[in-house]
């Protein structure tokens, strides 16, 4: 057993770097002996401390010597009591083999549960969910550890890595989601989906197939699995599918500076997640991996309010932003409200609407996002997501449509209607589903008409503009709530914009 207290100086003396991002601090390591025998464990335990100024990722190396078949490792940290408004201690956990861990290495990426598990194991045929399994092949692996919030009196760890001896297992069948749901196929139409999901591969507790059972009752058509910075469900997706829900893949990728779901990533693929916004060429560099890829960059939660959660990135190259995330909340109301500024200022990114579902109490689909696509496939579903071919809905149970027309033309959601400044356009949204709401349609100006729905649930609401006046046009319904305005009313379905004009 081994004891190390990582403070501030003895770290510089070490040649680390106080720093956020991906700076690369390294724990006294253990090595095993080779076994006497073929078979059997070793065990060994290192603990430490990190005090509060301190980086963000720490490797613990790890020698492993030939012929081990399976790497358990555990870890605890103490959680003294804080006073009120003060960060207590959270820690989080996970494994590079011995292909390396330096940024971007996928190949030696070998798990991550952030802080939800406190023990997990590696063998060539299983893993822990959210870590891959594969050949325990001998060299230096290495533990890492994001002390993520530190209390004012330290962080006291304890980490204890076991070897068990034996041939390798037989090797691990990834079995990834189908391509396609051919009973939700209907070629071009509008599709429902939910792009921000968790499951037990990170940290949900729903199981697989329990999250197919509830996006299917909720009337999804597709789903993406965005698991915080792994991508272990990817590989599992085919023996939970069905014929009627698309399960798309994707990475919540979770930095310590904000949260960016990346959708629509090849199964297996992962992206790296250990910098901050300070170190925007990091950033760029991974958008860039994920469009290389066919996927698309979400800027998640925007205004969360819990530490890291906010989105601290540049939102120029992100293909779209999460305005609204699970049941509505003030900090859905800021991130409409900061949207509409982007698109007022001339920067349009695309809204999406995500359940975030964790738990059995947290509802999927509600909200989700429905996109008009060619087709149910990926391809499809992400460039209409792309273009902004979308609304958003609190459940399947809310129906909406939005156009804007002059004599012989009408153009929809995300698109453009070319007219002449001086041409009249009327606007009109049809709704049902949704009674005791309000219709209200907004131009860049704000709110420019609004019609209360009658208890049957449907309406449609029209409005006559001018190319001159609105630049472009969209479309809230809200529920009316006591304390809320009829512009901060809880949200019940949205819509992208509608352009107008010929540029």
């Amino acid at each position: 057993m081994s004891n190390f207290d990582l403070t501030r100086r003895n770290l510089l003396r070490a040649g680390g770097v106080v720093a956020a991002g991906a700076a690369v601090n390294f724990l006294p390591g253990v090595a095993f002996a080779n076994p006497p025998s073929s078979t059997g464990q070793q065990t060994k335990t290192v603990t430490g401390t990190f005090t509060p100024s301190i980086s963000d990722w720490f490797y613990l190396p790890v020698q492993v010597p030939k012929g081990v078949n399976q790497i358990d490792v555990s870890y605890t940290y103490d959680k003294p009591a804080v006073p009120a408004g003060t960060r207590g201690n959270a820690c989080d956990i996970g494994m590079f083999g011995p292909e390396g861990h330096d940024l971007g290495n996928a190949k030696g990426f070998r798990g991550w549960s952030g802080g939800f598990r406190n023990s997990f194991s590696i063998s060539a045929t299983e893993a822990t969910p959210g870590y891959l399994a594969g050949p325990i092949k001998p060299g230096t692996w290495h533990v890492i550890l994001g002390p993520y919030t530190v209390a004012p009196q330290g962080l006291n760890y304890s980490v204890t890595i076991t070897l068990h001896f034996g041939p390798q297992g037989a090797p691990f069948r990834a079995n990834p989601a189908p391509t396609s749901a051919p009973a939700k196929q209907r070629g071009r139409s509008w599709y429902r989906g939910d792009c921000h999901l968790h499951t037990v591969h990170s940290d949900g507790r729903r199981t697989p197939d329990q999250l197919v059972a509830d996006a299917r009752a909720a009337g999804l058509d597709f789903v993406v699995s965005t698991e915080h910075n792994t991508p272990s469900a990817h590989l599992q997706w085919g023996n939970y599918a069905t014929d009627d829900l698309l399960i798309i893949n994707g990475e919540e990728v979770t930095t310590r500076s904000g949260h960016w779901p990346a959708i629509g990533l090849p199964a297996g693929e992962w992206i790296d997640w250990r910098y901050r916004a300070g170190d925007p060429a990091d950033f760029r560099h991974f958008v860039d991996r994920v469009h290389k890829l066919g996927g698309l960059v979400t800027a998640a939660h925007p205004f969360a309010n819990c530490f890291g959660c906010t989105y601290e990135f540049a939102y120029e190259i992100a293909d779209l932003v999460e305005v609204w995330n699970g049941p509505w909340t003030d900090d859905d109301q800021a991130s409409v409200t900061h949207w509409d500024g982007l698109l007022r200022g001339g920067r349009f990114i695309p809204a999406i609407g995500n359940s975030d579902a964790h738990n059995s109490d947290q509802v999927v689909g509600k909200p989700h996002t429905v996109v008009l696509a060619d087709s149910l496939r990926k391809e499809h579903l992400l460039a209409g997501l792309k273009a902004g071919r979308s609304w958003l809905a609190e459940s399947s149970a809310v129906q909406l449509s939005f156009t804007a027309s002059v004599p012989g033309r009408t153009a929809d959601i995300g698109g453009r209607l070319p007219a002449e400044i001086g041409t009249p356009v009327t606007v009109t949204a049809v709704v049902g589903g949704v009674p005791g709401t309000t219709v209200t349609i907004l131009d860049q100006l704000g709110p420019e008409h609004s019609e209360t729905v009658p208890e049957s649930g449907t309406a449609t609401v029209t409005w006559t503009t001018y190319p001159r006046y609105s630049r472009w046009v969209r479309a809230e319904v809200r529920r009316p709530a006591a304390g809320s305005s009829p512009l901060t009313a809880p949200m019940v379905a949205m819509t992208n914009p509608i352009f107008l004009g010929r540029n």
